[in-house]
């Protein structure tokens, strides 16, 4: 059943300045007559109208389809890849059937607010001439994902991504988490990721709305059959209130493999639409090549079994084993091509001896949880004075209550105290409370008794900082919420306010050495001494690099006054008093 959480007070779950959803779909029903889907070089050398026309087709004939990635930051450099990397994998009889390149997280901005922004790790795509030469760059078929939908300025991209004949635009998982620096505007959030989708439905043709599940509210629910229902829950919103068809992507943080094809089974039942891509289990690399080759081989031999058995359209993803130490290079991302569909020809054998009834009773668990999760949700956010009919009203709700209170409030699971307790535990917790509770056995358990310490993300990604907050808690400390993708200003106060004696900040790709900068300058304006501890990416692109590739910047973020801590025992010799 539904419960209150006691901290849903002051979270008001609708506001007077939104616009109705059908408000927002008739406008850019009218926009479709101006934004028409352009013929890319994938339809011309594949004789379709779309990606999921390809997809069908592929999924007819039993055939694995297989992803790309490329993280470059020059267009240049990108559109030479895709070119390179089709032709010299076509040479060695392995097909790549779409790529995906990093864009810079800056184009989730309106693209009027873009030019004064940090730039991070990818690539900045300008307008339709920028998105054309990407889907011109080769017969694959070219996706955009991230900082496309779900943020300030994904209409401005989706109607360049349309023009340029891209039939594969997300990423809407990122509308509900992703919080961009100094935008705090979920209005405007909301109505432009409306606007985008219905530009969508309003074509002709057919163009997935790619959502990555783990980088929404799956990547943070502990339960897997909360994250299943959110699945469904997009699904509602995308393809009944909205009308377009929705395609799903995950697999980031599911390392378990019975989860993982239980999970691909599961959506494989409930969708009709086909999927993107089934994503690399990345969290898995840990070690030097060769171990992450162990791992490679793990989850991509559980994704092409679980294709063998409900092809369910997604494309598979061989993430190069050099992923966690860099932005890979051209030869690294065909060795992992190569090395998939090598694997691929091996899976039938493995595919026999699975154990498909456990798969299935999994897949069971997953449907059923999630069921009960999304008729808890909408049923329970209608009482609360949500319009559950209108889109846009819906996704404003869902944002606004976020992860945690979502499953608190509408899980499947039994109540746990103030939480609730797993049907499915999320791989990545289970991994993360491992780890925690491994290091502190090794610590003395009251090390930092008496120490507060403030935790906050400069990014929506948060596995790093709920890692810390368990480490930190083990060992006695209090840990300060500070905030998931907090401004650094926002960051400070919150520490000051509190009585911190440190600040430990988790980061991702390409932004703590800026991050860093503002946090010492914010503490020094305000006279405050608390030291900061930086953990996570440490890296950042150089203004004068022509390689376009990160480097290390943990002696820049140490002489900007904070402390890098590759790992917990840095973190912990930094708080000792």
């Amino acid at each position: 059943m539904p419960v209150d959480d006691p901290s849903l007070a002051g979270c008001v779950l609708t506001d007077p300045a939104l616009a109705s959803g059908s408000d927002l779909l008739a406008e850019v029903r009218a926009m479709a007559r101006d934004w028409r889907l352009g013929r890319s070089a994938f339809m011309a050398a594949e004789g379709v109208t779309s990606e999921a026309d390809y997809k069908r087709r592929a999924m007819a004939e039993g055939r694995m389809m297989q992803h790309a990635h490329i993280g470059f930051r020059s267009i240049d450099r990108t559109v030479e890849a895709m070119g390179a990397l089709h032709g010299r994998a076509g040479d060695r009889g392995v097909r790549i059937d779409r790529f995906g390149v990093t864009l810079d997280w800056t184009m989730g901005y309106p693209q009027a607010h873009r030019s004064d922004r940090a730039r991070g790790t990818g690539i900045v795509l300008r307008g339709p001439e920028d998105f054309a030469r990407i889907t011109g760059a080769s017969p694959a078929a070219a996706h955009f994902g991230d900082f496309m939908l779900g943020l300030p300025g994904a209409l401005d991209n989706t109607c360049a991504a349309i023009a340029a004949g891209a039939t594969a635009i997300g990423n809407l998982g990122q509308y509900f988490t992703f919080r961009l620096p100094y935008w705090d505007d979920d209005v405007a959030t909301t109505e432009a990721t409306l606007r985008a989708l219905g530009l969508i439905a309003a074509q002709e043709a057919e163009i997935l709305v790619h959502s990555n599940l783990d980088d929404g509210f799956a990547g943070l629910f502990l339960d897997m059959t909360s994250a299943f229902g959110m699945a469904l829950i997009e699904k509602y919103i995308v393809q009944d209130l909205v009308g377009a068809p929705l395609s799903f992507c995950f697999g980031h943080h599911f390392s378990a493999p019975l989860t993982r094809a239980a999970f691909q089974a599961a959506l494989a039942r409930e969708t009709d639409t086909p999927g993107t891509m089934i994503f690399g289990n990345t969290v898995a690399y840990q070690g030097g090549n060769a171990q992450n080759y162990a791992s490679l081989a793990n989850y991509l031999l559980v994704d092409l079994c679980a294709l063998r058995e409900h092809h369910s359209g997604h494309a598979i993803n061989p993430v190069p084993v050099t992923e966690n130490i860099r932005i890979p290079d051209v030869d690294e991302i065909l060795d992992a091509q190569v090395f998939a569909a090598r694997l691929a020809d091996h899976a039938a054998g493995h595919a026999q001896v699975r154990d498909h009834a456990l798969i299935g009773a999994m897949a069971d668990r997953l449907i059923a949880g999630g069921r009960v999760f999304a008729e808890n949700a909408l049923k329970g956010l209608a009482e609360r004075g949500v319009d559950t009919a209108d889109p846009a009203a819906l996704m404003l709700a869902i944002r606004r209550l976020g992860a945690r209170r979502m499953e608190a409030m509408f899980g499947a699971g039994p109540l746990d105290g103030a939480s609730r307790a797993p049907l499915v535990a999320a791989d990545w917790a289970e991994e993360l409370d491992e780890k925690a509770e491994a290091w502190v056995r090794r610590q003395d358990s009251a090390a930092l008794a008496q120490r507060r310490v403030a935790l906050g993300t400069t990014d929506v990604h948060e596995h790093g900082a709920y890692l810390v907050r368990r480490a930190l808690i083990g060992l006695g400390a209090e840990v300060i919420e500070a905030g998931v993708a907090v401004d650094a200003e926002v960051m400070v106060a919150c520490a000051v306010k509190a009585g911190a004696d440190a600040i430990a900040v988790s980061t991702y790709n390409g932004i703590g050495l800026d991050y860093a900068r503002r946090l010492t300058a914010e503490l020094r304006a305000r006279g405050a001494d608390i030291p900061v501890l930086m953990g996570g990416k440490l890296n950042e692109i150089p203004l004068d690099s022509n390689s376009s590739l990160p480097v290390d910047v943990t002696t820049q973020i140490r002489d900007a006054g904070a402390y890098p801590c590759a790992d917990l025992d840095d973190m912990l010799a930094a708080l000792k008093p």
